[in-house]
């Protein structure tokens, strides 16, 4: 074969044999652009068909729509919410025009340019639709107003092709203040308010003619976020999102011309009024509902979603022990207060959270004397301090992290340490020195002792031995909130903030063997087109049992024979801690018993504003502690929610046994008033002969520790109501003779 032919012969071979060739050939750039054009083609066409086949409906019936029903957990009714829409449209012409472009600047800067839609926002909305990021967002003022008007608020990609294409030919057939005028009279404000006159009432007590630029900008920023932008109820970080979109709202107006520079760097904030609760909030009411709405919000059924109504919500509230709750801070505290003729029993406020340990269903609430009077829960709120209700947790840290005294000791139940008041920490870089109540000096005494007697100056050392960083972390996975949560020595009295709520689910999760538990409210959500998944109510280990089982036995001698005496009797098995905090501004008692874990704060809130002012003198007691009143109402509720008592024990493993029935002596008499002590020849633990609980001199806790800096170089914390102190205050039960002065550290 000639060289001619061999070449012949390959290049056959070559055009026979698969390969990169035919593939080149399969993906042409001809093939390529023609099947490109192709799905151009089919997309069209389906745009076309949509386009065609999608109408403009008629009106939603928000008007009449149903009301929200809200039941008690054996289905009982609560309260009946939402009988009608609250909304009074107006015309555009009433509301001033530079209000008009509030709501332009802060939605949506092109609306009178554009064609109703925003592709690329709402293609984003889709995909976070599809890939379930919440919130689709990406929508002009046309299609928000479409799906106000015309459609629903459910988050669904059929809903939101509609809501397209209903808004393309919205655009076409009305005016572009036809649809603005549409948009903010049905637009969802929060406070139950639909359309901008209903939110101008709400908000400022003014019709929409009267709203200046600020009021309608703080209205328009309210639109992203209702719930969370409400400035009564919004946290830190609303205030601080809803404030900046309110300026991001008048630079933008500056910007388009709808406001002159000067007069925008002349505009202050527009704090609005407080709400005023809606008929059928009277009394707890309004706080169960509140509540469960904040948990809705969480779990992504908004306010939004629930204004449509036909809702049926069933809370874990039991509806027997919730009254008795009610009747036990009415009978302990309510009764014995002059609220008209008294200035600090004027000042005192009472919240409580109980909560079933074994699934952290919040079982009963109380969050005020009455929500039309004091709309803030009690129950909730996260600007007071827990005090030395945090150092059980403080203890809990040491055993789960197997920390050492600086001594290399293991700390135990049975460790010991100096309780001499005003002593310096060692081995801290940050200074500090917290007194004990009455600057009582103890000596050298066990955990459990200190423990029982709520002394400062030892689980200060604590603190340092654990190491700050180690014992926030614990506290963190056990539920405190980070909240004014400082990595420093002082945390020991308990200075960050936590509601009443939280440390419910703190002590629920020692009370369920170190099982996480977090506190909800809401059972179960039926709505005949959605569904709800409710909370999930216990999760994994935060720490191990022997920890969180120890922790327990420790608080059963606080109960038995410390602080806590007020909750004992032999009618159930208890455990629990008191606190007071800083000045007497909060004074708490968390305990818990085998089947239920409740949390009762007072709290000192001037009438005027809303400060903290101390609790000193409240029903003529002398200086208010969590051994007192907290104890007393605690007690009261618990034997009733329990039903007389309960044969139910602490199923304790693997614990380590203390000295309980050891009775210290404090090595210095008190330099003021004297703290009760028992008498060294008397059984610190006799047979207990009978549930029924009388009154008795309190047993003396550690006190609220006056501001001490915990380094040179630092001041002291402000004492102002926005900015909590540095030392945790505590004192004793008050027992109408100690009138101590205000300053007085807590326990």
């Amino acid at each position: 074969m000639g060289r001619a032919e061999a070449r012949r012969a390959q290049r056959r071979g070559a055009r026979r044999a698969p390969g990169r060739g035919g593939i080149r050939r399969l993906f042409t750039w001809r093939k390529m652009l023609g099947t490109f054009f192709g799905l151009c083609l089919l997309v069209m066409g389906a745009c076309v068909g949509l386009y065609l086949y999608v109408d403009i409906p008629k009106a939603n019936a928000l008007a009449e729509r149903q009301s929200n029903v809200y039941q008690y957990s054996d289905g009982s009714l609560l309260t009946r919410v939402g009988d009608g829409v609250n909304r009074q449209n107006v015309n555009l012409a009433e509301v001033p025009e530079v209000v008009q472009h509030t709501f332009v600047a802060a939605e949506n800067k092109t609306f009178y340019k554009d064609k109703g839609v925003d592709l690329k926002g709402t293609t984003r909305g889709i995909i976070n639709t599809l890939t379930g990021k919440g919130k689709q967002g990406g929508s002009t003022i046309t299609q928000q107003y479409v799906k106000n008007y015309y459609l629903t608020q459910e988050p669904t990609i059929s809903r939101k092709l509609q809501e397209l294409v209903i808004s393309l030919k919205v655009d076409q057939k009305q005016s572009k203040s036809d649809i603005l005028a549409g948009y903010i009279n049905t637009a969802f404000y929060g406070r139950g308010a639909s359309g901008i006159q209903a939110a101008a009432q709400a908000y400022y007590g003014v019709d929409a003619k009267d709203l200046n630029v600020s009021q309608g900008a703080y209205l328009a920023s309210l639109l992203q976020a209702p719930s969370q932008y409400d400035w009564a109820t919004a946290s830190e970080t609303g205030k601080k999102l809803v404030k900046d979109r309110w300026n991001y709202t008048l630079d933008n107006m500056v910007e388009m011309h709808w406001l002159d520079k000067a007069e925008r760097d002349n505009q202050k904030f527009p704090v609005p009024m407080k709400p005023k609760p809606a008929p059928g909030m009277e009394g707890q009411t309004g706080y169960l509902v509140e509540a469960a709405n904040k948990e809705l919000d969480k779990q992504g059924l908004t306010a939004e979603v629930r204004q449509a109504g036909g809702w049926t919500f069933t809370l874990n509230i039991d509806k027997k022990r919730q009254k008795e709750l009610e009747k036990a801070v009415d009978g302990r505290l309510e009764s014995k207060l002059d609220r008209k003729g008294n200035k600090v029993d004027a000042t005192v406020q009472a919240g409580a959270t109980s909560v079933d340990a074994k699934t952290g269903a919040v079982v009963a609430l109380y969050g005020g004397v009455d929500y039309v009077k004091h709309y803030i829960s009690n129950a909730t709120r996260q600007d007071y301090q827990p005090a030395s209700t945090f150092k059980p947790l403080v203890f809990a840290a040491a055993l789960e992290n197997g920390a050492k005294t600086q001594d290399g000791d293991r700390i135990g139940v049975n460790t010991r340490y100096d309780g001499t008041s005003k002593r310096p920490v060692v081995g801290s870089d940050t200074p500090f020195n917290p007194q004990n109540e009455d600057d009582v000096n103890y000596g050298d005494v066990t955990v459990q002792t200190a423990m029982n007697k709520s002394i400062n100056s030892v689980f200060a050392q604590m603190v340092v031995d654990v190491g700050p960083a180690t014992v926030k972390k614990t506290a963190l996975a056990l539920g405190v909130p980070d909240k004014n949560f400082p990595e420093r020595p002082a945390i020991t009295l308990g200075t960050m903030n936590a509601s009443t709520w939280d440390m419910a689910g703190a002590y629920a999760t020692l009370d369920n063997h170190g099982k996480k538990v977090t506190p909800f409210i809401v059972k179960a959500a039926k709505h005949q087109s959605r569904t709800y998944e409710p909370v999930e109510g216990v999760g994994g280990q935060a720490i191990s049992r022997k920890s969180a089982d120890t922790v327990t036995s420790v608080l059963r001698g606080v109960v038995d024979s410390g602080s806590g005496h007020e909750a004992d009797t032999t009618a159930y098995d208890a455990a629990g801690k008191t606190g007071t905090s800083e000045n007497n501004k909060a004074a708490l008692f968390a305990g818990y018993t085998p089947e239920l874990t409740t949390v009762v704060a007072l709290f000192g809130e001037s009438p005027n504003g809303g400060g903290q002012v101390s609790l000193t003198g409240t029903a003529n007691s002398g200086r208010a502690n969590g051994g007192g009143f907290p104890a007393q109402i605690w007690a009261d509720y618990t034997l009733a929610a329990l039903n007389g008592g309960s044969d139910a024990k602490f199923d304790l493993e693997d614990v380590e046994r203390g000295e309980s029935t050891v009775q210290q002596t404090p090595s210095n008499s008190p330099s003021t008033t004297e703290s009760p002590t028992q008498d060294p020849t008397q059984d610190p633990n006799p047979p207990k002969e009978s549930p029924i609980r009388t009154p008795e001199a309190p047993v003396s806790e550690s006190p609220d520790v006056p501001p001490v800096s915990e380094s040179p170089d630092v001041p002291p914390v402000s004492e102002s109501p926005d900015v909590p102190g540095e030392g945790a205050g505590a004192g004793r039960p008050g027992d109408g003779n100690n009138i101590a002065n205000n300053n007085q550290p807590a326990r």
